[in-house]
């Protein structure tokens, strides 16, 4: 048996340590130019792009829905060469095991002993694709890996690389051979994206650059402005942007309000939603403005941050009720509904 992957951990950060300017600037700088590279091969999709960077930047994991063909492999993979990280891909299906995703311990005849091959989920980013086609036992087994970020094999515990970031994506009109993502699991994802189709001149731009060679099979690799070091000193630099406390009680109010929609809005809206969005609501509202506030240049979170996240973060954590399904309700309209009625500090 081998002994278990030896991951060093970063230093603690002291979150009440103020950004200095120039610490700003190198992190404005580096988001510049990650972004840079991301739109040089990624047409359009400006919000996938800013979701991808504050879930990178949070240190969380992401969620992407929409149909085929609109270029989710093809921003996670981008994302990952821009910043030299090593990346995963995962087809799903339903009999994909645990092992062929985590790794497993292989017989060697010739030193009569067992080796662990680690699995691909052993990666700083992790595209896996259609995840609600895996069974439960698969994705039970990706849990482990998201929320404690390391793998058990044969009783050994193998930490994950740092950074380490999942990249899921599913697509919501085919039914036949998939699962139902469980509540559970569904909450540690930091945000949920609907990817939309690009606009017609997105498209026409597609269809130059796969004519220009930038995209298609023997487009060039995307030249690295960052590497994975980088990644961790911007995710240490997030830590320490300032929330108010006003901010910090906007935050738990808007995601207590999702538990008492029928008490603020009256039982039209409020018979739409079954249960709220738990602490973690709270949680990614907080990591994630906190992100989204390095992103934008400042080293503090304003009422802004939150509610341009607000769909993303509370969309896959509102269970709505059979009546909303039936009448077609959204979960971005109560959410929307919720931030009409809470008070902005």
């Amino acid at each position: 048996m081998t002994e278990a992957s030896t991951v060093p951990r970063r230093a603690p950060v002291d979150a009440t340590l103020p950004l200095t300017e120039d610490e700003l600037a190198r992190a404005s700088d580096l988001i510049g130019r990650i972004s840079e590279a991301f739109s040089s091969r990624v047409v359009g999709q400006h919000r996938i792009r800013t979701g991808l960077l504050v879930t990178l930047l949070a240190e969380g994991h992401v969620l992407l829905e929409s149909v085929p063909g609109l270029a989710k492999t093809l921003a996670s993979a981008t994302l990952a060469e821009a910043v030299n990280a090593r990346f995963a891909r995962i087809q799903c299906t339903p009999d994909l095991l645990p092992s062929d995703i985590i790794g497993t311990q292989v017989y060697d005849p010739r030193r009569h002993e067992f080796e662990t091959q680690l699995g691909p989920v052993h990666a700083n980013f992790v595209l896996l694709d259609e995840i609600n086609r895996a069974s439960a036992k698969t994705q039970s087994a990706l849990l482990e890996a998201m929320q404690e970020r390391q793998t058990s094999i044969a009783g050994t515990i193998h930490p994950l690389p740092d950074p380490f970031m999942v990249l899921a994506t599913q697509n919501p009109i085919e039914e036949e051979g998939t699962y139902v993502l469980p509540h559970a699991q569904m909450d540690r994802f930091l945000l949920k994206e609907i990817v939309d189709y690009p606009s017609e001149d997105d498209e026409l731009m597609v269809l130059e650059r796969i004519d220009d060679g930038t995209l298609g099979q023997h487009m060039a690799d995307v030249v690295a402005v960052a590497d994975t070091a980088d990644v961790v000193e911007l995710q240490g630099l997030v830590r320490r942007v300032y929330v108010d406390p006003a901010i910090r009680r906007y935050i738990t109010s808007l995601v207590r309000a999702t538990r008492t929609v029928t008490e603020l809005l009256g039982p039209e809206l409020g018979n739409y939603v079954e249960i709220g969005a738990s602490p973690r609501g709270s949680i990614a509202f907080f990591q994630a403005a906190r992100a989204m506030a390095v992103v934008q240049g400042r080293h503090y979170v304003i009422p802004e941050d939150v509610r341009e996240l607000r769909h993303s973060v509370l969309r896959h954590r509102i269970h709505l009720s059979f009546e909303a399904l039936a009448d077609r309700v959204r979960p971005e309209t109560v959410i929307d509904a919720v931030f009409r009625a809470v008070p902005t500090p």
